[in-house]
Parts: structure tokens; C-alpha cells; sequence
């Protein structure tokens, strides 16, 4: 059925309002959309690693979730729901259960990227069915804007700042969606929050009814770490998209697919200027890192569109 905006968004929500996230970040927005993809009959099991999400949503005995939700440790998102999803494959087996259950876990960049990149692997290489979301705002935000693998280049954080020694971080982001990819399992994709939030409900559709483990990277952008203005969420993740440093695609049983190729490429710092992180770049003596950016980027386009199998 083709995608429709209005009668996605008047699916019951499974996050419900009043949570403590901030005005302005994209980590519900991202998980208010992936669920409204589960169907109605389908009950859920979601899970989260420690972060923003998690102490914001769920304050025993007070919970934002109408699912079934574990809290479970930074590194153990998932370990945890592919124990639990082991368990309801063997209930059902036994047929002790006829109900349909999806698995979906949630973690930061800090928790994914990092510390629970072991545990993540390991169900992935498995093939539990269950979907990991990977909301990656690009810092441990919770716990004060440190850097993580998933900070990109020359960002200012709190223990990569900028200065006279050093321009933000050093390292490049790690390519996480492109690491799943090397799993093999049946379906990864990268998305963010677009206009009408098609590009990422459709990807949550695809993962959670995929047969087997799915992945996703989804760009949910933090206006504290970012220190964008909070009513620019969706524009600062447009900008991410139409510079191509943050390309939607998919690799659905091993073929690479480009799901948006703009018309124009916008050059990146149409991108970096609305952000606090970036300011330093663009003072005289910085300028020249921009040019490193805009050079990274480019190449990494035309390696995906190599993938992708299109034209550059």
C-alpha cells in the first residue's frame, strides 16, 4: 500500500507524550515513527541501552512506553533482546504462546557505535529476528557531549574541544551502516527524519518484517550537543541529506540501494554553519578544514554511488 502521511500519524502512538526528552532532539521522533510501523495486532518487546532515551522515558514506576520495555546496561542492548527473543522462539515452539511479538533495541551512537558494539555484533552474526535501532545523535550526550566513534570530524565536544591545539576531534566518523553491511544479515538501512518521515517508516516497516536480524542508523540530531536552534530539527537532517553526508540507502539481502541522490549536492557547510559544534570552522584560520570535510565527503558519495550501482 502506497505510503500515506496522514494515516500514519494518526496511528496510536506507542511513545506516548510527557517523557522528559528535550524540545528540539530527534531521539523520539525517531521512535515514535519506528513503531508506528509494528501493526496493530503485533505486540512489541523493546529495549534500550542506558542514554537520554532511556532515563527519559522510563522513571520506575513511570513509563512513556506502551510496550513491554527493558532498561538494560550501556554495552548490553543486544545481548538482551536476542536472549529474550531466543526465549519467545522457544515458548512458541513449545507451544506454550500463539501471540506475534516483535523485538525491536534502541541505543545512542555511545552505546551502538561503542560500548555495545560487541554485544550488537554478536546477535547480528546469529540471526536473531529482531530489529537494533541505532539513534545516533553523535556524542554520549547523556552524560555531557564526550565524543564517541560516531562524532564527526572536527566536532567540538566536551573532551574533544576546540582550541589552539586542536581543531574538535581528530578521527573520522566510523561507518557503522556500512559495518552491518559486512554482516550479511538480511536488511540494513540508513535514514534520518525527512519531511514526511516516508524514507524512515517505510526502512522500519522493511526491518521489522524482514525474517531475521535488521539494522538501522538513523540520524537523530541533539540541540544540546549540536547547539542548533531547537525548530531546526528537520532542517538541519534535510541539510545532512541534500549534502550527501548523511545518504539514505538500503542493502536488502546483500544489494546496496540509493534511496535519494539530490539534484544538486549542497556543499557541506550549509550543513556545518547552523551548528555550534562547527562555528570554529569557520574563522579565518579553519577555513581550509572545510575543505578536508567537503573532500571526505565527496569521495565517500562516489563510493556509494559505486555500491549503489549509479551513475555519479
Amino acid at each position: 500500500m502506497a505510503y500515506n502521511l496522514k494515516q500514519v500519524m494518526n496511528k496510536p502512538d506507542r511513545l506516548t507524550g510527557g517523557h522528559r526528552m528535550c524540545a528540539g532532539c530527534g531521539a523520539p521522533v525517531t521512535v515514535r515513527t519506528v513503531l508506528r510501523a509494528l501493526r496493530p495486532e503485533d505486540h512489541a518487546v523493546c529495549c534500550s541501552a542506558t542514554g537520554c532515551l532511556e532515563v527519559s522515558t522510563f522513571l520506575y514506576p513511570y513509563t512513556a512506553w506502551k510496550d513491554s520495555f527493558i532498561h538494560t546496561a550501556f554495552e548490553c542492548a543486544g545481548a538482551t533482546m536476542s536472549g529474550v527473543e531466543a526465549a519467545y522462539t522457544a515458548l512458541k515452539r513449545k507451544g506454550r504462546t500463539d501471540e506475534s511479538f516483535k523485538f525491536i533495541a534502541f541505543g545512542g551512537d555511545g552505546g551502538t557505535y561503542d560500548i555495545g558494539l560487541q554485544s550488537l555484533s554478536g546477535a547480528m552474526e546469529r540471526g536473531h529476528d529482531m530489529v537494533y535501532v541505532c539513534y545516533d545523535n553523535e556524542a554520549y550526550m547523556n552524560t555531557g557531549i564526550q565524543r564517541s566513534s560516531g562524532t564527526p570530524r572536527y566536532a567540538d565536544t566536551t573532551t574533544s574541544p576546540q582550541g589552539t591545539e586542536m581543531p574538535g576531534k581528530m578521527q573520522f566518523k566510523k561507518d557503522l551502516t556500512g559495518v552491518m553491511a559486512a554482516h550479511r544479515i538480511p536488511y540494513v538501512a540508513q535514514t534520518t527524519l525527512t519531511s514526511n518521515f516516508k524514507d524512515l517508516y517505510e526502512k522500519a516497516e522493511k526491518a521489522i518484517y524482514t525474517e531475521g536480524p535488521a539494522f538501522m542508523n538513523v540520524l537523530s540530531p541533539c540541540p544540546r550537543g549540536w547547539r542548533y536552534d531547537t525548530p531546526d530539527l528537520m532542517e538541519i537532517c534535510k541539510l545532512a541529506v541534500e549534502t550527501c553526508i548523511w545518504p539514505l540507502y538500503e542493502v536488502d539481502n546483500g544489494k546496496w540501494k540509493l534511496n535519494y541522490k539530490p539534484r544538486k549536492k549542497l556543499p557541506v557547510s550549509e550543513y556545518l554553519k547552523p551548528q555550534g559544534r562547527f562555528k570554529h570552522l569557520f574563522s579565518d584560520e579553519n577555513s581550509h578544514l572545510i575543505d578536508n570535510i567537503q573532500e571526505d565527503i565527496d569521495k565517500k558519495w562516489e563510493e556509494l554511488l559505486k555500491k549503489c550501482g549509479e551513475d555519479s
